[in-house]
C-alpha cells in the first residue's frame, strides 16, 4: 500500500498493487537470468566429463564470473530511465485505484535497499514561455524536469522518494562476492598448476 499526501491541496492519495495482475521488478528478473545462465554454464556437460586442459576451466570460469558480475551489476547499479520511459511502462497499471494522470511512480533496487520515487507532474500549457528542454535518462529525475507524453508537455513539479532494507538482497550481495571470490581462486590455482606442467627442465 501506498499513501501520498499531495502538498497543494493537502489530498491524501491511497493505492495498491492488483491483486489481478502481476508485476515483476525487471533488475530482479535479470540478475536471476545471469545467475540462471552461470549455472547452465556450469552444468552443462555429462556428469563423468573430464577437462583435458586448464586452460578449458579458466575460460568456463571467465564465462560464470561474467554473468555472476552481471548479476550483482543489476542489483548495485539501477537503470537509468527517460521520464516517457517509466510513463509508458507496465508499472503504471498495476494499481488500484488507477494513478492520477499527474503522477509518475518508478521502483528500483540499489544494493540491499528498495526505493520507490513518485513524480508529482504539472501540465504544461502551449502557451507556455518556458523553454522546453526534455530531460534524459536518470536513476532520479529532479523537479523541474521536462518531457513530452502523449502530445502533452509535462514538468516535474514535486519528487517524494522512500527506500526500505530488504535483508535478502544484502544476503544475495554478499553471496555473488564470495562466489566471485571462489572462482577467483580456483582460477588463480589452476594457473599455478599450469605453470607447473607446461615448466619443462633444460
Amino acid at each position: 500500500d501506498v499513501n501520498l499526501k499531495m502538498p497543494r491541496n493537502n489530498q491524501l492519495l491511497h493505492f495498491a498493487f492488483r491483486e489481478d495482475k502481476q508485476w515483476k521488478l525487471q533488475q530482479i528478473q535479470d540478475a536471476r537470468n545471469h545467475v540462471n545462465q552461470a549455472i547452465y554454464l556450469l552444468m552443462n556437460r555429462d556428469v563423468n566429463y573430464q577437462f583435458k586442459t586448464g586452460s578449458e576451466v579458466l575460460k568456463l570460469m571467465d564465462a560464470v564470473m561474467l554473468q555472476l558480475s552481471r548479476a550483482r551489476n543489476r542489483l548495485t547499479t539501477p537503470a537509468t530511465l527517460t521520464l516517457p520511459e517509466i510513463a509508458s511502462s507496465g508499472l503504471t497499471k498495476m494499481f488500484t485505484p488507477a494513478l492520477p494522470p499527474d503522477i509518475l511512480v518508478n521502483f528500483y533496487i540499489n544494493l540491499n535497499k528498495l526505493c520507490l520515487t513518485v513524480y508529482q507532474l504539472h501540465v504544461l500549457q502551449p502557451s507556455t514561455t518556458k523553454n522546453f528542454k526534455p530531460a534524459g535518462g536518470s536513476i532520479l529525475h529532479n523537479p523541474g524536469a521536462m518531457f513530452e507524453f502523449g502530445s502533452q508537455r509535462y514538468e516535474v513539479s514535486h519528487v517524494h522518494k522512500v527506500e526500505c532494507v530488504v535483508p535478502w538482497l544484502n544476503d544475495a550481495l554478499v553471496f555473488f562476492t564470495v562466489s566471485l571470490q571462489l572462482c577467483q581462486q580456483l582460477k588463480d590455482k589452476i594457473s599455478v598448476f599450469s605453470s607447473y606442467w607446461n615448466y619443462r627442465p633444460y
